[in-house]
């Protein structure tokens, strides 16, 4: 089965549509959370994939939005969930609230989850020098799907796949261009992707919804 990882949008539609576009012919995409968060399109990001993602789980901006306090010390943080908790609907909040944090797919094969596999390290950031240390957490998967960190990364121990398909909406990695992934679990084989997209777009719009102007800019070098 060919399946594309999508994770980190945080409501950018310029970004998630052009990784739609590009994703090469699939039979399921799975999200690893954080539709939500920085940018101005928290509502139509949520639903386009509700209708594309046959599972998806929570990530912290998810989790948050009714919570954006939590992140006062963060400002583009903490702009991106109110304006989140302004623009859903009631419906689209609780659909929000109730995703699972973790979850498997491809026959349990493959664990999914947003940030750490440890559930009592949900804010843990696993980075790619940190890939090797979750073998303990493998032995009953073939391999994990996580995202948080913005990196796109695999890495591959003692025969078991490790991946962050890398942000669709905010890149930390030095690359503006939109991350994604293709996995293959017949092969357990994956392909990490990058398209371009209109970041001006975003940056415009930015402006428009008073969000602070390091939102728009900070996707220009992929920090």
């Amino acid at each position: 089965m060919q399946v594309g990882l999508i994770s980190d949008i945080h409501a950018n539609l310029p970004a998630l549509e052009a990784v739609l576009d590009d994703m090469p012919p699939i039979d399921d995409i799975i999200c690893a959370g954080d539709i939500v968060g920085y940018n101005p399109w928290p509502r139509e990001c949520l639903e386009r994939v509700r209708t594309v993602s046959s599972l998806v789980v929570q990530g912290n901006h998810d989790r948050n939005v009714e919570t954006p306090h939590r992140y006062e010390h963060n400002d583009m943080a903490h702009a991106g969930l109110e304006f989140a908790q302004y623009e859903l609907s009631d419906a689209q909040r609780e659909w929000l609230s109730e995703l699972p944090e973790r979850t498997e797919f491809a026959d349990d094969a493959y664990r999914l989850v947003h940030s750490h596999p440890d559930p009592n390290r949900l804010s843990s950031y696993v980075r790619p020098a940190q890939f090797p240390k979750m073998r303990p957490y493998l032995d009953d998967h073939v391999g994990i799907v996580l995202g948080h960190t913005h990196i796109q990364h695999k890495a591959t121990i003692d025969g078991r796949l490790i991946v962050n398909p890398g942000s669709v909406g905010q890149p930390r990695d030095g690359d503006e261009r939109a991350a994604y992934a293709v996995l293959d679990t017949a092969a357990d084989e994956v392909e990490l992707r990058r398209v371009e997209y209109d970041i001006n777009r975003v940056i415009s719009r930015v402006e428009e919804c008073g969000l602070p102007t390091q939102t728009g800019t900070r996707l220009l070098d992929g920090s």
